[in-house]
C-alpha cells in the first residue's frame, strides 16, 4: 500500500497535509490534517486502515523535506517513495515509456541550503543532464502527486526489467530516508578537541580578515626563503612568480609539480627540498584553516554534532554528493575530534575493492568472480596471473591494470597490461569495452538496476561530427574517447552506488529489527551517522557494538545477493569499533 502525503488543494505543505491512499484498485482521498497533526496521522493511520505499518510505503514529493517533521516528532517510517528522485531516474531510463503527470522538484535539504552557481541559458554542455529542481519550489498538490506515483509505477511495469528498476527506485528512496536521518542525527563532534588542534597547528583564532599567527609567520618565512619579502602565498600567481625568481622552475604551484621538481635535483635535491618545504607546509595548513577551521565549526557543528547535508544521487552515476561542509570526507587532520559519546562507540565499516567485485558480478566472468570470492581480490588476480604466466603476477600490477581498465587508462602500465586482462577475464573486459564503444558512438549505457547515463548534448554531437580538418578530426577522436571512458566507468561506478544503497538499507532495516539475522526483536539504539562512498559510520551504545559489527557485515553480503542473486562474489569489510574516528584509519 502507498500513502501519498502532499499539500491539500490551495495549501502549502507547511500548512495542511492531504493523505491519498493508492492501492491496486484505485485511490482514496482522506481528510486533510494540519501540519502539527502529521506525526500522529503517520503513527495511527496504518492501524486505522488495518495495515502493518512496516508494509506501508509513504510517498513524498521530496523525502528530505517531508520527512523532517516526522523525525522532529520521533516518528520514524520504514519505507518510502521519493517522487522527485524517482522521476529523475525514470524520465531518463533507457527503454522506458513514461509520461509524467506533474513535474516534481528535487530540493536541497534544509536547513543547510546550498544553492549551485547559476548557469546561463545559452551555456551548453557536452551531456544533456537530467533536469531537477533545486531550492524552494512549489510542491504539487497531493492528488497530483498520487497521479504521478501511478504514472511512475506504470512506467516501471512496462520496462524491460521491472524488478531491477523497481529495486533501484526503492533503494534511491530509502537512501533519501537515510540521508535525512543522518542529517537529523549528526556525527558526534568534540568542538573543544577541534579548537585545541587548530590552536596547536595555526595559533589562536585570528581577527576577521587576518591569517592565524603561525600561518602568518610561515608566510613570512617563505618570502624570506625565496628572497621575495612580502610574498603572498595565498595568491597562486604571486607564489609562482616568487618560486620562479628563486630558481624553482615549475609551471604551477601544485604540490605534485613542486615535489617532482625537487626529486629531479640529484645531489642538489636537499637544497631544492628546502626551497619548497615551507610552501608545502603552508598549503596543508591553509587548507585546514579554510576547509575545517573556526568558520567551519561555527557553521556546521551544532550541539556537539556535525550534520552532513547529502544530495542523494547528486552525481550522474548515482553516487551521493554534498551540499557543503565537506560531508563526503572527514580529513585526517580533524578525525580525532569525531568522538563517541560516553558509554558509546563508533562502528566504522569500510568495503574493500567494491568496483572490481561489481565488475565480476555484472559480467558473470567466472575467473574474476573466483578472485572476488576472497578478502583481497587484487592478490587473487595476481595469483591467477602467475599461474597463467602473465605479467599480472604482482599485486600492485594487478591493481593498476584493473583500475586502469575500469577507468579507461590509455597510457602507461595500465594500458600495457590490458591484453593480459583480456586473456584472463574475457567476459569482464568485454563488458567494459562494449560500454566504451557505446559511449564513443554517442550511445547511452545503464547500470545493473537501470540508471541510464546522460545523452550526448548537441555541442558534443556537433564537435564529434566535424572532421573537416586534421585539427577537428583530432578533437573528434579525443571527445569520443573521453565519452567512452565515461560510459566504461559509468556502468561500474553506478552499480557500485546501487550496491551501497542496498547495503545501507539493509543496515537500517536490521538495526530497526534489532538483530543481525533480520528477525524482528527490539530495535537497537545504534544509528547510521555518516556515509562516504564505500564507508559507513554508526554510533550507539558500547554493548551493541558486537551486534552492529555482525549487522554491517551480513548486510553487505545481503546487498550483493539482492543485486546479483547467487553470483559467487563476496563483499568483505574492514570493521572497527572505536571511541575516536581517527582510530579506525
Amino acid at each position: 500500500m502507498h500513502i501519498v502525503l502532499g499539500p491539500a488543494p490551495g495549501a502549502a505543505a507547511s500548512e495542511h497535509w492531504l493523505p491519498v491512499v493508492v492501492r491496486d484498485d484505485g485511490m482514496e482521498r482522506l481528510a486533510p490534517v494540519p501540519a502539527a497533526a502529521l506525526p500522529g496521522l503517520v503513527r495511527d493511520l496504518p492501524g486505522r486502515l488495518g495495515t502493518d505499518p512496516d508494509r506501508v510505503r509513504w510517498v513524498f514529493a521530496s523525502v528530505s523535506a517531508g520527512y523532517r517533521p516526522l523525525l522532529e516528532a520521533e516518528v520514524p517510517i520504514s519505507r518510502c517513495w521519493d517522487l522527485g528522485l524517482c522521476q529523475r531516474i525514470v524520465s531518463t531510463a533507457a527503454g522506458v515509456t513514461y509520461s509524467p503527470a506533474v513535474d516534481v522538484p528535487v530540493p536541497d535539504p534544509e536547513p543547510w541550503l546550498r544553492q549551485p552557481p547559476a548557469t546561463r541559458p545559452d551555456q551548453g554542455t557536452f551531456f544533456d543532464l537530467p533536469a531537477g529542481g533545486r531550492g524552494r519550489q512549489e510542491v504539487p498538490p497531493a492528488e497530483d502527486l498520487a497521479r504521478e506515483l501511478v504514472a511512475q509505477l506504470a512506467a516501471v511495469d512496462r520496462s524491460g526489467a521491472p524488478h531491477r528498476l523497481r529495486l533501484l527506485l526503492a533503494a534511491e528512496s530509502q537512501g533519501a530516508l537515510i540521508a535525512a536521518e543522518i542529517l537529523h542525527e549528526g556525527l558526534p563532534w568534540r568542538r573543544d578537541l577541534h579548537e585545541a588542534m587548530l590552536a596547536e597547528q595555526l595559533g589562536p583564532r585570528p581577527a576577521e580578515g587576518q591569517r592565524p599567527r603561525l600561518l602568518q609567520e610561515l608566510a613570512e618565512r617563505i618570502g624570506g626563503t625565496l628572497g621575495v619579502p612580502g610574498l603572498n602565498p595565498d595568491s597562486p600567481q604571486d607564489l609562482l612568480r616568487g618560486l620562479n625568481l628563486a630558481g624553482v622552475r615549475v609551471g604551477s604551484t601544485r604540490a605534485g609539480d613542486l615535489k617532482g621538481w625537487a626529486s629531479e635535483g640529484g645531489p642538489d635535491a636537499p637544497r631544492r627540498t628546502a626551497l619548497i618545504s615551507g610552501v608545502l607546509e603552508y598549503k596543508h595548513l591553509y587548507r585546514l584553516w579554510t576547509a575545517n577551521g573556526w568558520h567551519w565549526l561555527d557553521e556546521w557543528v551544532q550541539d556537539g554534532r556535525f550534520h552532513p547535508a547529502y544530495s542523494v544521487g547528486g552525481v550522474v552515476t548515482g553516487r551521493w554528493a554534498a551540499h557543503g561542509g565537506g560531508a563526503m570526507q572527514v580529513p585526517a587532520a580533524v578525525r580525532d575530534a569525531v568522538r563517541a559519546d560516553p558509554g558509546h562507540l563508533l562502528t566504522v565499516a569500510d568495503a574493500s575493492q567494491v568496483e572490481p567485485r561489481i565488475l565480476a558480478a555484472m559480467s558473470g566472468d567466472r575467473a574474476l568472480a573466483e578472485a572476488g570470492s576472497g578478502s583481497d581480490l587484487y592478490l587473487a588476480v595476481a595469483e591467477q596471473g602467475r599461474r597463467a604466466g602473465s605479467e599480472l603476477a604482482e599485486r600492485s600490477r594487478a591493481k593498476v591494470a584493473l583500475l586502469g581498465a575500469m577507468y579507461g587508462a590509455t597510457t602507461g602500465d595500465s594500458a600495457a597490461l590490458i591484453p593480459h586482462l583480456r586473456r584472463l577475464y574475457p567476459h569482464a573486459m568485454g563488458l567494459l569495452e562494449q560500454a566504451a564503444q557505446r559511449g564513443e558512438a554517442g550511445g547511452q549505457v545503464s547500470t545493473w538496476l537501470g540508471r541510464t547515463s546522460p545523452a550526448p548534448g548537441q555541442q558534443w554531437l556537433t564537435a564529434t561530427a566535424d572532421v573537416s580538418t586534421a585539427e577537428a578530426e583530432s578533437r573528434s577522436r579525443t571527445l569520443r574517447r573521453s565519452a567512452g571512458r565515461f560510459t566504461r566507468n559509468f556502468v561500474i561506478q553506478g552499480t557500485a552506488a546501487e550496491w551501497a544503497l542496498c547495503w545501507m538499507g539493509e543496515i537500517r532495516r536490521r538495526l530497526r529489527q534489532g538483530t543481525p539475522d533480520g528477525q524482528a526483536r527490539d530495535p537497537l539504539q545504534t544509528r547510521l551517522v555518516f556515509f562516504v562512498h564505500d564507508e559507513v559510520v554508526l554510533h550507539g551504545p558500547a554493548e551493541e557494538a558486537d551486534a552492529v559489527r555482525r549487522i554491517v557485515t551480513e548486510a553487505a553480503q545481503a546487498a550483493g545477493r539482492m543485486l546479483f542473486g547467487a553470483a559467487p562474489v563476496g563483499f568483505p569489510l574492514s570493521v572497527a569499533a572505536v571511541e575516536s574516528y581517527a582510530g579506525a584509519h
